[in-house]
């Protein structure tokens, strides 16, 4: 009863979570709402890297601490704190001062992302500590793909929400109200989450007496365990997805005329491709098969940008796009959480985040690729990454 409980609260915090994110989304209103402030195709890759590149400066920190707490709630109560505040500042700034002062709105928006993912450095340690606590191996593949379902369920939601809003408020408005709105919601998935009875941990490590000695420690073992290293290396490349994703928008905004409802609808079609592929991924068996799965759809969908400039493949590309990212997203998830040992899993985590999140900066390389070479290239040069990182993911165990 109390893991059904905990599956439940852990599927209502991501329903919520993914309605409020879901506005920052890199490859839909981000880059339309940094480009309305005046933002070049670089601040736009920067910042879509901001949304989660942040926690890559805290994390193996985080980890340090994290591999003696035998509870790890009390530390994430602040995390959920600083995340809501930083995402409800950037509506507020945007609503009161965006309209006239759009390098401020530009300053908010940086800033509310950076400490939004800042605070996720600390929060993904403890949070998939916690979730490694209350599952077991057996029920938590299920109960991710569970949670990303109901996170596709309101993602879609959030499209609705979006593009009615766009709809009734003329920019900037519409951005701030948004962003108020959606951390509002936002708290009742903290809420949820929060309510989660945590099991004591048993087997802690001691914590090193020096973070440089951890740092060392931290290594040896990832130079010790040739899966982690493979695991991360493939990680690392299903992210090159993200040296287009953020100029798609962009790219078709400038084949057709972009409505607030079509927009609404491109997030739609995005989160009902997570969310329906949900029901797939929670019955394959092996992870690895998930992870090539997402690799071939990553692909197909950036070919078809290539070869289609039509209205309805457009949806059909963000559908594919977010089948890709949920599968990927729930393999590397639950595959970290198999391989490390007990003693170890924050290190682990901390590893694998930190390492792989170097490609959410590739964003910033995408800017520099459309700038200078323009679409196409971008998502030839894209396609080649994709089919390296498919190839390497043959080689997981």
């Amino acid at each position: 009863m109390k893991n059904r409980s905990a599956k439940n609260k852990y599927a209502v915090h991501g329903f919520f979570i993914s309605i409020a994110t879901t506005i920052a989304e890199p490859a839909t209103i981000l880059p339309l709402m940094v480009s309305f402030f005046g933002g070049s195709h670089l601040l736009i890759g920067f910042f879509t890297s901001l949304i989660k590149g942040g926690s890559i400066l805290v994390q193996l920190f985080a980890a340090f601490y994290a591999q003696s707490y035998p509870k790890m709630m009390p530390y994430l109560y602040r995390v959920f704190a600083a995340r809501f505040f930083a995402w409800f500042s950037i509506g507020f700034v945007i609503f009161f001062f965006g309209k006239d002062h759009p390098d401020i709105a530009l300053v908010s928006i940086g800033t509310g992302l950076f400490l939004f993912s800042f605070a996720a450095g600390f929060g993904s340690v403890y949070f998939n500590e916690i979730v490694a606590k209350v599952f077991t191996h057996k029920t938590r593949g299920k109960a991710i793909a569970n949670r990303q379902f109901f996170m596709g369920l309101g993602s879609i939601i959030s499209g609705g929400i979006a593009g009615w809003i766009m709809s009734m408020y003329e920019a900037p408005y519409s951005y701030g109200v948004l962003y108020m709105f959606s951390a509002l919601l936002m708290l009742i998935g903290i809420y949820a989450f929060a309510t989660i009875e945590e099991p004591v941990k048993e087997q802690v490590s001691q914590k090193e007496e020096k973070f440089r000695h951890f740092l060392k420690n931290s290594f040896k073992t990832l130079r010790a365990d040739k899966a982690l290293r493979c695991q991360i290396l493939v990680y690392l490349f299903s992210y090159t997805y993200l040296l287009s994703l953020p100029f798609i928008i962009l790219d078709i905004k400038d084949q057709i005329h972009l409505s607030g409802f079509i927009v609404g609808g491109l997030i739609t079609a995005q989160m009902a491709g997570g969310m329906i592929s949900n029901i797939l991924w929670g019955y394959l068996s092996q992870n690895r098969y998930i992870v090539r799965s997402g690799f071939v759809l990553h692909i197909s969908a950036i070919a078809l940008m290539l070869v289609s400039t039509k209205e309805e493949v457009f949806f059909l590309v963000f559908f594919l796009i977010g089948a890709a990212m949920d599968g990927l997203r729930l393999a590397f998830s639950n595959m970290i959480l198999i391989i490390a040992p007990e003693h170890k899993r924050p290190v682990y985590i901390a590893l694998q985040s930190n390492l792989t999140s170097l490609g959410l900066f590739f964003p910033v390389l995408g800017a520099l690729l459309v700038e200078r070479l323009g679409y196409h290239p971008l998502y030839g040069f894209t396609l080649l990454t994709l089919s390296a990182g498919f190839l390497l993911s043959l080689r997981l165990k």
